[in-house]
């Protein structure tokens, strides 16, 4: 039975960093490719910030698939049907935002693994093995390593809980919003500050213990994100399109703009 493989899974077993790039602006099949191009192993197709349709979603899912990067879905809420439609269409992870205690982890395995690890519905033929026939029971096994998924640690409860939530069989990683929780500690936007980092240390001390990945979101200041590599990161929202697209931008129009300048100052001295 050919599975389609889980390259940001994988990455994370092999102790290796698994870099994700976050979808909130595009809207077409070929970003998969895209992004494997420039190097990650992961799409954050986040659904939680943005208006992008579950159709367009699943389209971008299954491009990803035979892409070979991770089509990762953040679902807008807790409700089962955010995650179980997606990954019906080919998504091979699901990451949940907020996450605040051990019976929402649990409830997250319930809708999202297949039977006996969870409660999740069997359809029937699946791209994630290529729409092939085989006994059900094989397909929900193989189906079910291959799936990550991802609990978000981005609230004070879910911090002071965070022992609890990693234990929980079934979650295989937790990514720190670091963003979200910089905001409840009353640091709105000091992501590097000491309280936020000792958070991050925290949440990578309970994967640690309990077997699970940890990872981090919302910091791009690279000096920071190595910081936070160090205490053991390994689940890396790395960027969006969106921000990528605006830093290239920038920096394009600035040295345009300086030639520009050099060129009038020129002919003024001239």
């Amino acid at each position: 039975m050919k599975v389609i493989v889980n390259h940001a899974k994988k990455r994370l077993e092999a102790g290796e960093l698994a870099l994700g790039m976050g979808i909130r602006q595009a809207r077409t099949v070929d970003i998969a490719h895209i992004a494997k191009t420039a190097g990650f192993d992961w799409l954050f197709i986040d659904m939680e910030h943005n208006s992008m349709s579950v159709d367009t979603a699943a389209q971008i899912c299954a491009a990803s698939l035979m892409a070979g990067i991770a089509p990762m879905i953040r679902v807008p809420g807790h409700e089962p049907f955010h995650a179980t439609r997606l990954l019906d269409a080919g998504a091979t992870g699901i990451v949940v935002p907020h996450i605040n205690n051990a019976e929402e982890a649990r409830r997250v395995v319930q809708a999202c693994r297949f039977p006996p690890q969870g409660k999740r519905s069997i359809p029937g033929l699946l791209p994630q093995v290529l729409f092939e026939t085989h006994p059900v029971a094989e397909v929900v096994s193989a189906i079910n390593q291959e799936t990550l998924l991802v609990a978000m640690i981005e609230t004070l409860d879910g911090l002071e809980n965070v022992d609890e939530i990693a234990a929980v069989p079934g979650i295989d990683a937790l990514l720190v919003g670091c963003t979200d929780l910089a905001a409840e500690m009353g640091l709105t936007g000091q992501l590097g500050h000491a309280r936020v980092a000792k958070g991050v240390e925290e949440v990578c001390a309970a994967c640690e213990r309990h077997g699970k990945f940890a990872g981090f979101g919302g910091v791009y200041d690279e000096a920071i994100m190595a910081n936070y590599i160090q205490k053991g990161g390994r689940l890396i929202l790395s960027g969006s399109d969106l921000a990528f697209m605006m830093a290239g931008g920038r920096a394009r129009t600035s040295a345009l703009r300086s030639v520009s300048l050099e060129a009038t100052s020129k002919i003024k001295t001239a």
